[in-house]
């Protein structure tokens, strides 16, 4: 199977989202694509079950912060201090949706690996939460509330978000990658009593961990994406022509 590598750099929410969304509907059935980019400005998306009446709209609108619906499931987020993913793949009779979003995160896990050492002790998630319960408190508005089967964490705090949609004969599958805490401020965005939000601020300090809080340092997002291009190729066993490009420009691996 032949890979193509996007690196789009910095876009609007919405261009983020069309962008994926083209992806799957322009997609090969022996090509997978994986794509990294970031926001700008920063963005809260929501689950595409989600409404917007959640969020206080107005004060997102006086902060420059967009909003936009993701195509996948899951809960908000506000994209701000992060690297974000998107997988395109081609399924067949040996590759469920469940597998692949497994295979994924192992090879997200082994790039982040490379990045620091620090970072050896990164795992997969193996319980899956009662999401039906967990929907129905406030916490459950936020996607990094709580650790689903196979997300990654590290010293048990959930450090990548993940969600997934089947098109067809393809998956997408997104995901943000934790690099510092602007994310935690979507509780201030959030239409809840304040009683509410600090239950959310206490989850976040519980249940969620970023890579600058690991490392005590900024993040290179060069240096990251090189180290996850180097995770993907060491696990899927592929090789990626140039492998980091740069803004909008395609790179095929034969």
């Amino acid at each position: 199977m032949k890979w193509k590598l996007i690196n789009s750099g910095f876009n609007t929410g919405r261009y983020n989202m069309d962008f994926d969304v083209s992806l799957v509907e322009h997609a090969s059935g022996d090509e997978a694509v994986l794509r990294f980019y970031r926001w700008k400005p920063y963005c809260i998306s929501l689950g595409a079950n989600q409404k917007t009446d959640i969020l206080l709209l107005s004060k997102a609108a006086e902060d420059k912060i967009d909003v936009v619906t993701r195509p996948t499931g899951g809960r908000s987020i506000l994209h701000a201090e992060e690297l974000t993913y998107s997988v395109v793949y081609p399924l067949d009779e040996l590759t469920s949706v469940r597998k692949i979003y497994n295979e994924i995160n192992c090879a997200l896990v082994g790039g982040l690996k490379i990045y620091d050492d620090a970072l050896a002790s990164i795992e997969t998630e193996e319980e899956q939460p009662d999401f039906r319960n967990l929907y129905k408190q406030a916490k459950g508005e936020i996607c990094f509330s709580a650790l689903a089967k196979n997300e990654i964490k590290f010293d048990g705090k959930k450090l990548v978000g993940s969600a997934q949609r089947k098109y067809g004969n393809f998956v997408l599958q997104h995901g943000s990658i934790l690099c510092g805490k602007f994310h935690r401020k979507i509780v201030d965005y959030l239409d809840l009593p304040e009683s509410e939000k600090n239950e959310i601020k206490n989850e976040f300090d519980k249940n969620t961990i970023e890579l600058e809080s690991i490392l005590s340092k900024d993040i290179n997002y060069g240096r990251l994406i090189n180290s996850l291009v180097q995770g993907f190729e060491e696990y899927f066993k592929i090789i990626f022509i140039n492998s980091v490009t740069q803004k909008n420009e395609i790179i095929y691996s034969e």
